[in-house]
């Protein structure tokens, strides 16, 4: 579930990593292999996602807000629970820590493989 968790963020916030979507920088619809589909809207530091699948008619959504080196993020899972995610740059790495949505806690720390950045 963390890395089903921790995966929706990233890819969320790397762009929508392996979908099909349409539209604008600011709002655009998307379509993964999975059959999922979601809008992300985008407005200045804050992303809101709104995901559904329609064959299992499950939903989910998560909000994020990025201030400097840090951004937090929350949503509701497909099973109704909430989480929660705080994601922040720390030298050359990334520190995640948060609660799923089975309210167990997680933290980690990956070093960037591409070294510091400037």
């Amino acid at each position: 579930m963390r890395a089903l968790l921790c995966g929706l963020g990233f890819a969320v916030m790397a762009g929508t990593a392996g979908a099909q979507c349409f539209g604008t920088d600011s709002f655009k619809t998307c379509t993964d292999a999975q059959g999922n589909s979601y809008t992300v809207q985008k407005f200045g530091n804050q992303t809101i996602v709104n995901g559904q699948n329609p064959r299992t008619g499950s939903t989910w959504n998560q909000s994020s807000q990025t201030f400097g080196n840090q951004t937090f993020t929350q949503g509701q899972a497909s099973n109704g629970n909430s989480w929660n995610m705080t994601q922040q740059r720390l030298g050359n790495g990334t520190y995640t820590y948060g609660t799923d949505s089975r309210g167990n806690s997680f933290n980690d720390f990956e070093l960037d493989q591409r070294g510091p950045r400037n």
